[in-house]
């Protein structure tokens, strides 16, 4: 992702995770546009969370509300996302649609830079502000303290992306899968 972000000019980049001021300058000093969307904190306010449809039945989410306040674009088109855990961390009720939403907000070829726990417990699974670099590492510190509500497999981050055209795996160290996945 690296070499892409500094081959290519003027790109449209989605920075979703805890505000990195460090990661604004270093996109915008390699000439590309930056926008940020912090979701996780906002997911688990409860503040979304709707009455189950039916008795005993699962409480739903308003996700069109949720994604109208915390994920509109005004019709931008993205050229890169960078997801981060975001996934790992955000109530199932919206990761469908959350991937959906980015689908929809991506040109064609356009790539997401994912981050994923390999483990739900452990000193390696704190939810972190991650700082991209010069070199081939990100640099990680440690935010707010959520849980990992749960851990994905390859088979199920593929499914999940199904829509996109490509994904392509890399085992980091640091207990996390690093995934590229092209749309």
């Amino acid at each position: 992702m690296l070499k892409h972000l500094k081959e290519e000019e003027s790109l449209r980049v989605l920075d979703i995770g805890p505000t990195s001021p460090s990661n604004i300058n270093f996109l915008t000093g390699l000439g590309h546009s930056c926008y940020m969307a912090d979701v996780v904190p906002e997911a688990l306010t409860g503040q979304w969370v709707t009455p189950p449809t039916e008795e005993g039945g699962d409480p739903g989410f308003d996700e069109d509300a949720f994604f109208e306040q915390n994920l509109n674009f005004g019709g931008r088109l993205f050229d890169v996302v960078l997801l981060w855990t975001t996934l790992d961390y955000i109530p199932e009720g919206l990761v469908k649609p959350f991937i959906q939403r980015l689908h929809a907000a991506m040109k064609p070829g356009g790539r997401i830079l994912a981050i994923f726990h390999t483990k739900a417990v452990g000193p390696d699974t704190t939810f972190c502000r991650y700082h991209l670099t010069d070199g081939d590492t990100i640099e990680m510190q440690e935010s707010e303290p959520h849980p990992i509500l749960r851990v994905y497999t390859n088979r199920s981050i593929e499914k999940l992306f199904s829509r996109f055209s490509n994904y392509r795996f890399f085992l980091a160290k640091d207990n996390i899968y690093e995934v590229i996945i092209t749309r």
